[in-house]
């Protein structure tokens, strides 16, 4: 196992398109959405305890998930929870974790993964980030992962790539053309006939000299910011400087701001059994399912002239359903959401409303 391999696991979201289930106090990636005996964020864990040592683990996360994660996370290093006291996007919280690496190892390379991705192949996504970190620690690239397309998704940003430059004989590897984010339909279309289009998984893998000299000059703002902190990385002074920071610090997404308009961007084509979980479509797509295409979690759910729903309720709640059909179902706490399937993306403004005209409670 390679020492200079490192890993920073984003994981301070609060996954509203999984509302009800995904609340602020405990968000998807806390929760055991598929019902294995790990949550998200433990299989994640595991996963790149495969690739590179614990000490070499960062979580990065909302300061109001201290205790969780520490929680679900025991044997993880005190030192190696990195919190947010505010949310940023994911540029800011990257820029903390390389300084914050960078204090202790300036030669590191670094995958960059979220918290609550699903990963099928775990031995074929184990191969691949290492070769990824192989070929990011031998040249100034920065690397992003993608994945083949099933279907013209809405809900995925997508990577154009450029058939005639490849890494060597490795046809997995190819420079980037474009980023498009979330196109609708009928772009989404286009890209999928194509054939030079991948959905962009937002696994990054890089050396920490190229993701630095990147932030240097595509977001120098934010990164002049986080220079401010040598230092006082991995010292008692950290805390309050980060807390600082934050409050000047603006939000801003590592694929808009370095990604798309770097020139050093390739995309490692993969195939790991991978889904963001960014939604309960997604969900819906990977559990098994009854004859009549229903996917259900409760030991009392009775359904009559019900076909393709998901229905998600608590284990002793009797719920007779009838009728319904490409439907979602789910109630958590003292919530219920009822949505047709094919309009789930509508659920990230159910929560914006909820919490306008309802309050923080159901959120």
């Amino acid at each position: 196992m390679n020492k200079n391999y490192y890993c920073i696991i984003m994981a301070g979201g609060i996954g509203a398109r999984f509302w009800p289930m995904s609340r602020t106090n405990r968000p998807k990636q806390f929760i055991d959405i598929l019902e294995t005996g790990e949550t998200l964020i433990q299989q994640t864990f595991n996963r790149f305890k495969k690739i590179c040592p614990v000490e070499n683990i960062f979580i990065v996360t909302n300061e109001i998930y201290d205790g969780l994660v520490k929680e679900q996370l025991p044997e993880l290093p005190e030192n190696n929870i990195l919190l947010e006291p505010a949310m940023r996007n994911t540029a800011p919280c990257i820029a903390y974790a390389n300084y914050k690496i960078k204090s202790v190892n300036p030669d590191a390379c670094v995958v960059v993964a979220p918290s609550d991705h699903l990963i099928l192949k775990e031995d074929e996504f184990v191969r691949v980030i290492n070769d990824s970190l192989g070929i990011a620690s031998e040249n100034d690239w920065l690397i992003t992962l993608g994945i083949k397309p099933g279907r013209p998704d809405t809900g995925y940003g997508y990577i154009q790539y450029d058939e005639n430059q490849k890494y060597g004989k490795n046809d997995q590897v190819r420079k980037v053309v474009t980023f498009t984010e979330k196109p609708d339909l009928e772009l989404a279309e286009k890209f999928l006939a194509s054939g030079d289009f991948l959905w962009n998984a937002g696994i990054f893998i890089w050396s920490l000299k190229s993701i630095t000299a990147a932030f240097s000059k595509y977001l120098d703002d934010v990164d002049d910011l986080f220079k401010k902190g040598i230092g006082k990385y991995n010292t008692p002074e950290e805390k309050q400087f980060i807390n600082e920071t934050y409050t000047v610090c603006r939000k801003i997404s590592i694929d808009y701001g370095v990604m798309e308009k770097a020139p050093n961007v390739y995309v490692y084509s993969a195939d790991f059994g991978w889904s963001d979980l960014g939604t309960w479509r997604s969900l819906y797509d990977i559990r098994e399912k009854d004859e009549k295409a229903n996917v259900l979690t409760g030991d009392n759910v009775m359904l009559y002239d019900a076909e393709s729903c998901i229905v998600h309720m608590p284990k002793d709640k009797l719920v007779v359903i009838q009728g319904l059909k490409d439907y979602i179902v789910i109630e958590n706490d003292e919530a219920l959401l009822i949505c047709k399937k094919n309009e789930e993306q509508q659920i990230r403004q159910f929560v914006t409303d909820i919490k306008v005209d309802k309050g923080e409670k159901f959120i």
